[in-house]
């Protein structure tokens, strides 16, 4: 056996369908998409969603409220984030990305009073609960809403 006799299975390549040329073809004048209708024009398909001229399942169902698109979204961290941090430090934006507990500054970040602190910090940062902000000044730290 030669390299030049090599050859797919007989069967197993099936050459292109060449649809629109004659009706001797067996695919001419319709090409092979019956005679009217959404399918058989160019570029027609059906849309997603259509259910066959059913009411679709996105009109069905009821619409319930709104997305405020002016709300307000804010990094959270807790407390027990900041345990990470020594006596005495000030805990910003700056700092706490550079620490790696958020990940960038796009966002303005928050401070929710999960877990406890025992270290006296300065924390200067855009929002800040006040049960933080009690367990925070119990520590001996200052608060700084900026």
């Amino acid at each position: 056996m030669r390299l030049h006799d090599l050859a797919p299975e007989k069967g197993s390549r099936t050459s292109r369908k060449r649809v629109g040329r004659g009706v001797g073809s067996g695919l001419g004048k319709t090409s092979g998409r019956g005679s009217k209708g959404l399918k058989s024009r160019s570029g027609g398909s059906v849309p997603p969603g259509f259910e066959g001229g059913q009411m679709p399942l996105q009109r069905r169902l009821p619409k319930r409220g709104f997305t405020n698109i002016f709300k307000k979204q804010y990094h959270i961290i807790n407390l027990r984030d900041l345990n990470r941090f020594e006596s005495g430090t000030t805990v910003d934006v700056d700092a706490l990305v550079s620490a790696g507990v958020v990940k960038n500054s796009r966002k303005p970040i928050k401070l929710l009073g999960q877990g406890e602190i025992n270290a006296a910090l300065q924390v200067k940062l855009n929002a800040v609960s006040e049960s933080a902000k009690t367990k925070i000044e119990g520590a001996g730290g200052k608060v700084e809403v900026a």
